[in-house]
């Protein structure tokens, strides 16, 4: 069979039969979530602009920084490396920084796990796309050839306050709501990306967690009533007054019992505890943050978690309360950001599925609850009837 005939066959056979589950993506670009580039002046220009922004930023935004290499070939830091010798990967602890150098190329897909946790990948544009862009005026530089580049401008820079802003500029769509600044100012540049991150802040969804087995308490954790209606119920009512979407986390039995009655998301990580419950969560929708809640939690009430909410730090991979021993966060209320989608993923490729030891090794905020007394669980028949006792309305 010759090439052509076979190459039409595999595509009408592609379109009878779709070959790859049709997954939620996370808003991802070259390297990351939120990533601009700079364009439309020097190299130089673009660094020492990407430094202003670090310098004054980087107490409390994680920004990275994407450019090409300006030294020659025979530059002295490049010499005698084990890269030289024919390795393919070289790590250094440059004890104020750690580095990495490759000797591969590096495509989109293996440098997103690198950016994951960054805020903000400002990019330089004379050598690299982003999502967005910042543009710069510069005289010494022709900004039409790079009219493909320009996707997404949101902010433009005057290098001389009195340039004025070419016409094909003035043509891109939305022109008129773009900021216009002089590059002399820092404060007003610095504003603009604390915006630019702003906006980017995801919604929160709540998850139930409630697909456990119950193998202790005997009977369904999620039907236990301790405040008039089940306890999914319960926490369903609580989660939804402030978060966009909730649901139940249910396994395949759960979810035709429960399905009928309220949003489910079926584990589809399955025999990995909470840890399948909050992945399969992300997978349903990568591009919010979910806040998960135990359904064996019944002293939990709703200030705990607008306590949480309202202390939620987006730029870091999860908020989570500190055990009441003050040892470890506690997995079990957590603000799960999108980021931790991938950092997840990455501690299941190497055999643990504990959401405790995530938080642990993770860049995360971390607070002391309110009430410690939220974080008690019920998970035997003896728990239940002191929770049900201590709840009962002339005890609360």
């Amino acid at each position: 069979m010759k090439r052509q005939e076979a190459r039409v066959i595999l595509e009408e056979s592609n379109k009878m039969h779709q070959k790859h589950a049709k997954l939620a993506r996370p808003n991802l670009a070259e390297f990351g979530r939120n990533e601009i580039a700079i364009i439309g002046t020097t190299c130089n220009n673009i660094r020492t602009l990407a430094n202003s922004f670090i310098k004054q930023l980087s107490s409390s935004i994680k920004i990275a920084y994407v450019d090409a290499d300006h030294k020659s070939a025979d530059s002295p830091e490049d010499i005698h490396t084990t890269l030289d010798s024919g390795g393919f990967l070289e790590y250094t602890n440059k004890i104020s920084f750690q580095r990495l150098d490759f000797k591969t190329d590096v495509n989109s897909f293996q440098r997103r796990p690198i950016f994951n946790e960054q805020d903000l990948i400002i990019v330089n544009g004379n050598h690299f796309t982003a999502k967005a862009q910042i543009v710069v005026i510069d005289p010494v530089k022709n900004l039409e050839k790079k009219l493909e580049q320009l996707t997404d401008v949101r902010l433009i820079l005057l290098k001389d306050k009195a340039a004025a802003i070419p016409d094909f500029l003035q043509r891109l769509q939305g022109f008129n709501e773009i900021p216009v600044l002089s590059l002399e100012d820092e404060n007003g540049m610095a504003d603009f990306i604390r915006q630019f991150l702003r906006e980017r802040i995801p919604p929160i969804n709540g998850l139930v967690l409630s697909g456990g087995l119950s193998t202790r308490m005997k009977k369904d954790k999620g039907e236990l009533n301790y405040h008039g209606v089940s306890q999914r119920e319960y926490l369903y009512e609580v989660l939804s007054k402030h978060c966009k979407n909730t649901f139940i986390s249910c396994n395949a039995q759960q979810a035709v019992e429960v399905g009928d009655r309220l949003p489910v998301i079926q584990d589809s990580f399955l025999h990995l505890g909470p840890m399948g419950g909050i992945l399969s969560a992300l997978q349903t929708d990568p591009n919010a943050a979910w806040l998960t809640i135990a359904c064996d939690l019944p002293y939990l009430t709703e200030t705990t978690v607008e306590y949480l909410i309202a202390n939620r730090n987006p730029l870091k991979t999860a908020t989570a309360f500190l055990d009441p021993i003050g040892e470890f966060p506690e997995p079990l209320i957590t603000l799960w950001e999108p980021k931790s989608y991938l950092v997840m993923l990455q501690f299941l490729s190497q055999g643990y599925c504990c959401p405790r030891k995530v938080l642990i090794n993770s860049d995360i905020q971390l607070l002391k609850a309110p009430n410690d007394k939220a974080f008690l669980n019920a998970n035997s028949p003896e728990q239940y009837e002191i929770a049900l006792k201590e709840l009962s309305p002339g005890k609360k």
